[in-house]
């Protein structure tokens, strides 16, 4: 009987040595290939993230550092407007100049003064009121409707920059009292308006042709200089009702018939002597239901009381004119020291205090001439 013959298929273990050899030297040649580039591409990825880290930290860095100075040029102030209200030009211009240097973006200037009048380098030495004369002024008269105009027109010429928050009305004959830093941050520490204003019952200016759009219980008299927040600017703007009824009805009395070319048809004595600019705007906000929102006494200082004066020119009731010989450090020290006013019409004192402590009434006073004014300036009791 044969044996069958049985082949293996398995290769011997020496035949498969070699390949194996073969294989490792193969790969190891690979990895030695690979290893190097690997090894730069992950180095070039770790050297542009840590340099682009680098960048992005240095550029917040950056950022944050210049942060308070862009706020500084972008924070936007809020601004007291000063309305200066002039026959032609401001004769105490470089007292303002002094008052207002510093401080420009905290205030702005608009002027009313006769029509066609121009504030350039020959009629003002104060380069901070150069073209600050407005284009559509009128011809303005005394105890008139064209006072009311006046402050109107400057009114809204003012509400235009929605940056002013405060308005003064400012004569041509009116000092600052105090620096400008100390008048901002009085004005600025209320949110009311500031505006002399008391029932009139004494004198018998109201015309009762004005009832019944305007009541007497709410006529008001006060001093035109007042300063007022942007709410009530805007309702003197914006008002016709009351404004109609004042060019119509309040006119001051005529002039006395010596002084006129013609006779006139009416006996001025049994005219109302009403002058519109000590009337209107104290009459309109109490109207609107708005006197709990103001002050009720003015910033700006007028002496009245001259009865008992020896210069003739200066009796009755006009309000007194400063001259060289009055300019004193007494004198502003004692309009500084006024602490309250006394209406004798409501029996009410108002008692003036500034950030919840007493203070001084006044911020400016009128009237002065340019020598007296220009001699407490250079004294440095005024303005600076």
């Amino acid at each position: 009987m044969s044996v069958p013959v049985v082949y293996s298929l398995s290769p011997e273990v020496g035949d498969l040595v070699v390949p194996l050899k073969m294989m490792k030297q193969k790969s190891l040649q690979k990895q030695k290939s690979f290893k190097p580039w690997k090894r730069r591409f992950f180095m070039m990825i770790l050297l542009s993230f840590c340099f682009g880290s680098l960048i992005l930290m240095q550029t917040q860095y950056s950022r944050i550092k210049m942060f308070p100075l862009v706020s500084h040029r972008h924070i936007q102030v809020p601004k007291i407007a000063f309305l200066f209200i002039a026959r032609n030009r401001i004769m105490l211009d470089v007292v303002w100049d002094a008052f207002f240097q510093g401080h420009e973006d905290q205030f702005s200037i608009y002027v009313h003064s006769r029509p066609g009048f121009l504030l350039t380098k020959a009629t003002t030495r104060s380069a901070y009121f150069y073209d600050r004369q407005l284009n559509d002024s009128i011809q303005v008269d005394w105890g008139e409707a064209s006072m009311l105009e006046a402050e109107r027109i400057l009114l809204k010429a003012a509400l235009n920059d929605p940056l002013n928050e405060r308005f003064a009305f400012v004569s041509d004959s009116c000092i600052p009292l105090y620096n400008f830093r100390y008048t901002y941050n009085y004005i600025m520490s209320t949110s009311t308006s500031f505006l002399d204003s008391f029932a009139d019952t004494k004198e018998g200016r109201y015309n009762p042709k004005m009832h019944p759009i305007i009541p007497v219980q709410n006529w008001r008299k006060g001093s035109q200089w007042a300063v007022l927040i942007r709410k009530h600017a805007a309702v003197i703007v914006e008002d016709e009702t009351v404004y109609q009824m004042f060019q119509r009805h309040c006119r001051r009395r005529s002039l006395p018939e010596f002084w006129r070319d013609k006779a006139f048809a009416v006996d001025p004595s049994k005219e109302h002597n009403c002058i519109p600019d000590e009337h209107y705007v104290q009459t309109l906000l109490a109207q609107k239901g708005l006197e709990g929102e103001i002050t009720r006494r003015s910033l700006t200082h007028t002496s009245w009381d001259l009865s008992s004066s020896k210069d003739r020119e200066r009796r009755g009731w006009h309000p007194a004119t400063y001259k060289l010989s009055d300019a004193t450090p007494i004198l502003i020290q004692n309009i500084k020291g006024i602490d309250n006013i006394y209406y004798e019409t409501e029996y009410r004192r108002e008692w003036c205090s500034s950030k919840g402590r007493s203070s001084s009434c006044f911020l400016f006073a009128r009237k002065f001439t340019r020598p007296a004014a220009l001699h407490l300036l250079n004294m440095s009791v005024i303005g600076v």
